[in-house]
């Protein structure tokens, strides 16, 4: 999680001003009185982004031979990908793995090699409502496996929810520093300082399906702030 901190010197002048300022020595002890609290907020929307994870696997007798079937078969699902209207940029490479497979007993470097294992796993970026269309394509195409789907938000989406989540953050944390202010028979003047930590998104794992339907649901954004508060009676 990111943290940016921020200063802010509101209420200008005098309710910032220190004692060692000889104009305001008589106010000194009115620049001391600080709240300080720390507020939450959150934000949701329906998520318009997902992101499919699928793996092109092969056997072989030989690496070599592993390795070229899993070629030819991510290129002709990458191919369909496109076709699909996928743009190549949204398909990326996970992990690429080649491994030997042995014999059943014994230690493992007595045991001969029976064969080899080639996986390339992409990850797929698309719009919410194309998730279907990719995992029925990459798997029509050449995928053997799903990996997984995760529906999120767009860096848009997710620029506009974190900052209606930080206006709600910064509102309760007012909202305490005024009644724990009032409480002393003194005012909330202007923020001497706050610092502000934006909270994981909640992001929605595919639901459970009927064919290539999903359920994408919600996302939420949540943040978090602490601000110190100048109070005077």
């Amino acid at each position: 999680m990111a943290v940016a901190a921020l200063v802010l010197l509101a209420g200008c002048g005098a309710a910032l001003q220190t004692a060692s300022d000889p104009t305001r020595e008589a106010d000194a002890g009115a620049t001391d009185r600080t709240v300080s609290t720390t507020g939450a907020g959150s934000a949701d929307a329906d998520a318009d982004r997902a992101v499919v994870r699928v793996a092109v696997t092969a056997r072989a007798d030989t690496a070599e031979a592993a390795r070229e079937a899993v070629a030819a078969d991510a290129a002709r699902m990458r191919t369909a990908l496109r076709d699909a209207g996928i743009d190549d940029d949204a398909v990326t490479t996970a992990y690429y793995r080649i491994s030997p497979q042995y014999a059943d007993g014994g230690e493992r470097d007595s045991r001969a090699i029976v064969g080899y294992d080639a996986v390339h796993a992409y990850r797929i970026d698309a719009a919410a409502d194309a998730a279907g269309i990719v995992v029925d394509t990459a798997l029509g195409s050449g995928a053997s496996e799903v990996q997984g789907v995760t529906f999120t938000l767009g860096d848009e989406t997710r620029a506009e929810l974190r900052a209606v989540a930080l206006e709600r953050a910064m509102a309760a944390a007012r909202a305490d520093a005024e009644t724990i202010a009032a409480s002393s028979e003194l005012s909330v003047v202007g923020v001497q300082s706050a610092s502000t930590g934006v909270g994981p998104v909640g992001a929605p794992e595919a639901a459970d399906r009927l064919g290539t339907t999903f359920d994408s649901g919600s996302v939420t954004v949540t943040a978090t702030v602490a601000v110190t508060y100048v109070a005077a009676p």
